[in-house]
């Protein structure tokens, strides 16, 4: 996989990852460690929920985007860290057996005013499942390494 810097990052530029395959057993297990919702750990509780059936949690969900982005081709940026995530939202539930997959856009890109070796990407992240409804979307933001500069 290619990394590239700043200069190479272009707004409209797309990157994919996925498939992920999210198993129930996992589903449970994650739940039960970070979010021990009755409609996340427990297949009959769920069934008489508002989701009807049991759902991976929001935070399982964004888990597997954090997974999934240093996986995303055809490169991968030069991230030094991540500055935020913006309007993160979770339309559609993770069910058992669900296949994901990852696009990220690039939606803007900006030269840092305080450090002349890095640059500020915003992209775009939607994580669809088979269907291709969304089931995640928000804009993160990181610090990406500009171009080391040539030594003569």
């Amino acid at each position: 996989m290619a990394i590239l810097y700043f200069e190479d990052a272009e707004v409209g530029q797309l990157r994919t990852a996925g498939p992920y395959l999210v198993s129930k057993d996992e589903i449970i297990e994650f739940a039960k460690k970070y979010d021990p919702q009755p409609f996340h750990i427990d297949e009959a509780a769920a069934v008489s929920s508002v989701f009807a059936g049991l759902t991976a949690s929001g935070a399982h969900t964004f888990a597997i985007v954090i997974c999934l982005l240093p996986r995303a081709q055809p490169y991968s940026l030069r991230i030094l860290a991540g500055l935020g995530w913006d309007e993160l939202r979770l339309p559609t539930p993770v069910r058992p057996g669900d296949e994901l997959d990852l696009d990220v856009a690039v939606l803007e890109r900006r030269e840092s005013k305080s450090n002349s070796d890095r640059g500020i990407v915003r992209n775009q992240i939607h994580l669809r499942n088979q269907k291709r409804e969304i089931v995640l979307q928000c804009i993160n933001t990181v610090l990406v390494a500009r171009r080391p500069v040539a030594k003569i």
